[in-house]
C-alpha cells in the first residue's frame, strides 16, 4: 500500500514539474476580442463594434470606448458665400452661406458637415445642417452637395458683432 501511495506522489511531481504550463511562456497564444466604440455627433450617438486581436492574458473590455469620430478622407470644401448681418433691423442678427461640398471618393457616404467658426473670438464647432435647406446628409460617390444656410436669430441674448469661418469638416455617421 505504502508503494502505490509513493508511486502516485511521484506521479504527480513529475506531472507537476514536466508537464505543461499554465501559461503560454512564449507569448504565442492570441485571441480575437469585440471591442465596442461609439462616437457622438450632433448630440446622437453612433456606434459599432471593432474585432482586434490581442494576447490570450490581455482583458476584455467591459465599456464601450469613445472615439473620435471619423471624418471623410479627401474631403474639400469652397465657401461660395457667407454673409453675416449683425443688425437686421428687426432685432435679428441673420447668417446666410452656401457652402459646396466635396466627396472626389468613388464611394457614396451619409453624414453630417461641421462648421467651426469664430464669433467675437469665441470659436466653436457644430453643425448648421437641422436649420439648412439643404443639410447635405449624403454625398454621392465623386460628387458635391451645396450646404444652403439662411436663418435670424433674436437679439434678445445679445448682439454678435461677427462671426468668421474657420474649417469645414465631414463626419461619417455611416
Amino acid at each position: 500500500m505504502i508503494k502505490n501511495k509513493n508511486y502516485i506522489l511521484l506521479l504527480l511531481v513529475t506531472a507537476f514539474f514536466f508537464g505543461c504550463p499554465a501559461e503560454d511562456d512564449d507569448g504565442d497564444c492570441m485571441k480575437t476580442i469585440t471591442i465596442p466604440q461609439f462616437y457622438i455627433v450632433n448630440s446622437q450617438t453612433y456606434s459599432y463594434n471593432i474585432s482586434q486581436e490581442v494576447p490570450c492574458d490581455f482583458p476584455e473590455p467591459t465599456e464601450p470606448e469613445l472615439i473620435e469620430p471619423p471624418t471623410l478622407e479627401n474631403f474639400s470644401y469652397e465657401v461660395l458665400s457667407f454673409i453675416f448681418t449683425p443688425d437686421t433691423g428687426n432685432n435679428t442678427s441673420r447668417l446666410q452661406f452656401e457652402i459646396m461640398l466635396n466627396n472626389p471618393n468613388a464611394y457614396a457616404v451619409n453624414g453630417v458637415p461641421i462648421l467651426t467658426i469664430n464669433a467675437d473670438g469665441l470659436e466653436s464647432s457644430g453643425s448648421f445642417s437641422n436649420d439648412a435647406s439643404t443639410p447635405c446628409y449624403q454625398l454621392g460617390e465623386d460628387s458635391s452637395c451645396i450646404l444652403t444656410y439662411d436663418q435670424q436669430s433674436s437679439l434678445d441674448l445679445g448682439i454678435i458683432e461677427s462671426i468668421e469661418l474657420l474649417n469645414v469638416e465631414y463626419i461619417l455617421t455611416d
